[in-house]
């Protein structure tokens, strides 16, 4: 589904990502863990097509596709979307009606017929249901005044309703306090429970997140490239060992 071949990126002159290659197939479960400033969420605004980072080395391929070929809203109607550590408040914009035209727009660039008022409600009101979101949602403005775990929460409620092939969540569990955290995983779990084939990135710092969300494999992320990578039991040993037994300079040492 993803393949990064040897990325390289840099953001104002500043090289971040120094080779990065990763694959992920449908239906798996990767998690990037770094120390700060290793590029973890460089990653994620890269593959989503930020435009302050320039790519000036190697390839990226979603779903056979150069990604490097296409705008950031050609990504998202492609399948790939991504969860923001810090979401932005958007004064003036209601949720509901952005969400709705997110929705469709989507499924227009898919060749699919938009959804009428009354199906994206009920579609709306399935997924509010499940990850928990509070009737007064649908006259507020998108994430004005939210705190930090509706933010979260909202995020994922807008990864079920635009069903991504692949979804990145960049520190989805920053901020959150453990029951938000707990119904962010289950929102994640039953999307993807419901859908076998989407695959899934977490960048995340701690592995208090993967015991909710295991995933198939864990990646370490250092200066730019990933270091080592394993099973769920890396993640473990992170969090008893920290990072720098892992590191290269660690290990030649």
């Amino acid at each position: 589904m993803l393949e990064l071949i040897d990325l390289a990126a840099s953001v104002e002159g500043n090289p971040i990502l120094q080779g990065v290659s990763l694959k992920i197939a449908p239906g798996e479960i990767h998690a990037i863990m770094g120390p700060n400033g290793a590029g973890k969420s460089t990653l994620a605004r890269v593959l989503a097509g930020h435009p302050s980072y320039e790519i000036f080395r190697g390839e990226m391929w979603f779903c056979g596709q150069n990604l490097q070929e296409l705008e950031p809203e050609e990504r998202a109607h492609l399948g790939l979307f991504m969860s923001f550590q810090y979401p932005v408040e958007v004064p003036g914009v209601n949720h509901v009606v952005f969400l709705r035209h997110a929705v469709n727009a989507q499924r227009k660039a898919r060749g699919e017929s938009e959804l009428s008022l009354a199906e994206f409600e009920e579609l709306l009101e399935k997924n509010m249901r499940q990850m928990e979101v509070k009737p007064e949602f649908r006259s507020r403005n998108v994430n004005e005044n939210f705190s930090g775990g509706e933010k979260k929460r909202n995020e994922i409620l807008h990864m079920a309703l635009l069903s991504p092939r692949l979804a990145v969540l960049d520190e989805t569990d920053s901020g959150l306090d453990i029951d938000s955290m707990k119904i962010v995983a289950r929102g994640v779990n039953q999307l993807m429970a419901e859908n076998p084939t989407m695959g899934l990135l977490l960048i995340t710092h701690y592995q208090r997140l993967l015991d909710y969300i295991p995933p198939h494999f864990v990646h370490i992320l250092h200066q730019g490239r990933i270091v080592q990578s394993g099973g769920p039991a890396l993640a473990i040993e992170l969090e008893s060992r920290g990072y720098e037994p892992f590191l290269p300079s660690a290990r030649e040492g």
